[in-house]
Parts: C-alpha cells; structure tokens; sequence
C-alpha cells in the first residue's frame, strides 16, 4: 500500500513544465518536487539512505515516458540522403549525481530531471561515404498483376532499403523486416508450405530474402541461415532461394569486411532490385578473403 501510495505522489510532483529541444529533439521537461525526493529514502533509518532500488525502478519509469528513439539516416529512391534525427533518454549518471545532491541538500526545493541526445548510427556523412562502390547486386521480376504478391514485395524491400549492417554484425531478415502481419499492410497471397502451395499473410517475402540472398552472396560475407523451399520456385535457380517465415527459417548473414554494407532494394515495376555498396577502400579488404 505504501508504494502505491508513493506512485501517485509521484504522478502529482513530476511535472512536465515546458517543451525544450535537445540536438533537434523535442522532449519535456521534468522536475521532481521535494515533497517527491523524500519518498526514496530507506525506512527505519531516519531517511539518511536512500532506497535504490526505488530510484531504480524511477529511473526506467522516468526513460519510458522520455525515451524517443533517434532515427538513421537513409537514401530515397533518387540516391538522395534524407538527413536522421537524434532521439533522447534519461541520462542515468547526471540524474544520479543531481538527485543525491538534492536530495541530502534539504535547501533545494526540485531537481530537474536530466536528459542526453542518443545520436543515430547511420548519419549522412556514412550513407554518402559506403555508398561509393557496387559489391554485387540481383534482380528477379513478378507480376504486377497479383496485387496482393506485389504490396508485400514492396513493403518487405522497403523495409531492408538503405539497411546499414556494420563489420562483424549479423543481419537478420526477419529481424529487420519485422512481423508480416495485415497492421503493417501485407496481404494475403500465396505461400509454399511442405510442398504445396497455400495462401498465407505475407505471401512473397521469400523472392525478396531470395533476391537479397543472391546479392550478398560474395567473397567478404558469411551466410550464417538459409533454407531451401520445399519445392523449386520460379524467380532464381534451383538452390538460390532463401525462405523466411516469422515463426520458422530465417535468412542472416555476416559481414565480414572492415567496412560497413549498405543494402538498396527497390521494387517497382515488376522488377526487384537489391544492391549491395560500401566504401571505395572495400575493393582492397576483400582480395583478402579466400
């Protein structure tokens, strides 16, 4: 009850008090009253320690209304670098640091609720820079004409465009891409499960991981997950697909270079294109690899 009773003394003293920008990031405010402050001392103990375990678990209920998450920056289909945005958290060490000092310094009344820009991975001077040099590339073509085939092919190419995978990091397709499901837009079209053809959500992700596969299969990069379909299928070579499915296979692979990827995938047309870049210096690092 006692914690309950500290919980909404806390939705009355941590007020938002104004918009402030951080790097380009709009956030609030957050000042904790005194009144506040005393709530995180230890018991029994004259309020001369405090419980930090109580801070702790305010310091993630602090980060969960304050957090917003910084944006990479991309490539638009014209090659054009659409600039990102920082995001913003709580900064854990400053917040630390203020808060005991406010709270053994009994003459200040609030403390201000501290906050750090979280700048993004990807950031317009990378994009322009991995962007120099074509590793490989795939195309594969569909028809128009199933609409529903056609929008998951292009939201599934979407979502692995301008995808930056680091040295050493593993690229996961169903990671990236994320749950097929009818929220985000996908439609039913035809799958093929143990051999037959069915119809399922997200029907012809698969000729994307398969394109994606044959383009990043190259001297410099591991394929750590692929899976064959159970029977051939029309848009690459027998034993050039790559299946995915959310609840079963997965695609992924390694890069294994000294510099990043950048991965470009467009749909449009009929045609699928996914290329494969990274800086101009790559060319050298990869005659390294046998």
């Amino acid at each position: 009850m006692r914690f309950i009773a500290c919980a909404f003394i806390f939705v009355l003293f941590l007020l938002p008090v104004e918009k402030v920008i951080a790097n380009e990031v709009q956030t609030e405010e957050i000042k904790m009253k005194r009144v506040e402050m005393d709530q995180y001392a230890l018991e029994n103990v004259e309020k001369l320690f405090i419980n930090e375990l109580k801070l702790e678990s305010l310091m993630k209920y602090l980060n969960e209304k304050v957090y917003q998450p910084p944006i990479n920056a991309k490539l638009d289909r014209n090659g054009e670098v659409v600039s990102g945005k920082p995001g913003v958290s709580i900064d854990r060490n400053q917040f630390h640091i203020g808060f005991r000092e406010a709270f053994y310094n009994k003459d200040i009344h609030e403390f201000q609720v501290p906050v750090k820009p979280i700048y993004p991975r990807v950031d317009k001077a990378l994009l322009i820079e991995i962007s120099q040099k074509q590793l490989g590339s795939y195309v594969t073509h569909f028809r128009q004409s199933n609409k529903e085939r056609t929008t998951n092919i292009e939201l599934a190419a979407k979502a692995i465009d301008s995808h930056v995978v680091f040295p050493g990091e593993l690229f996961s397709f169903n990671t990236v891409v994320g749950e097929r499901t009818e929220e985000k837009g996908y439609k039913r079209a035809p799958v093929i499960v143990k051999g037959e053809l069915a119809e399922d959500i997200g029907g012809g992700i698969c000729q994307v991981s398969s394109t994606l596969f044959n383009a990043v299969d190259l001297k410099g990069i591991e394929i750590v997950e692929r899976y064959a379909h159970s029977k051939n299928v029309p848009y690459v070579p027998p034993g050039k697909d790559a299946t995915v499915s959310w609840w079963g296979p997965d695609f992924s692979f390694k890069n294994k270079y000294n510099q990043p990827l950048l991965l470009r995938a467009n749909a449009l047309d009929g045609k699928l294109v996914v290329r494969v870049y990274s800086s101009d210096i790559v060319e050298h690092f990869q005659k390294n690899f046998k």
